[in-house]
């Protein structure tokens, strides 16, 4: 590699002096600075990208969490309403109601045992 030297001027109090400052060329250092520029821009970019990625995972794990909590909540809910549910068709269907409804609201009475035809 050759080195080339620039001459540079530099004002001072004892006026103009000649420095010789060892600098390469300028135009060697170009290719390598937009190489290094794209690989630090692109290292960045998926530095970034893979940052985000997690962040966004885990909040959709959180959010996840949430989901599933609100749903266990739903079904011990719906379990309970159930449940209820249940009991009171079993109160409804209850023999002694029924026949309280028929005898009193209905003015229904038991039939006669000559009333009774078994069908077989």
């Amino acid at each position: 590699m050759r080195r080339e030297f620039s001459m540079g001027r530099a004002a001072g109090k004892n006026g103009d002096r000649i420095l010789w400052t060892g600098e390469e060329s300028r135009s060697g250092r170009k290719g390598i600075k937009w190489n290094v520029l794209i690989l630090i821009i692109l290292l960045t970019f998926f530095f970034t990208g893979g940052a985000l990625f997690y962040v966004w995972s885990r909040i959709q794990v959180i959010q996840l969490g949430y989901e599933i909590s609100n749903a266990f909540k739903e079904e011990r809910r719906l379990t309970e309403a159930n449940k209820k549910l249940r009991l009171e068709i079993a109160t409804l269907k209850s023999y002694p109601r029924i026949e309280r409804i028929a005898t009193e609201e209905l003015r229904m009475a038991k039939p006669k045992p000559e009333q009774v035809i078994v069908i077989r």
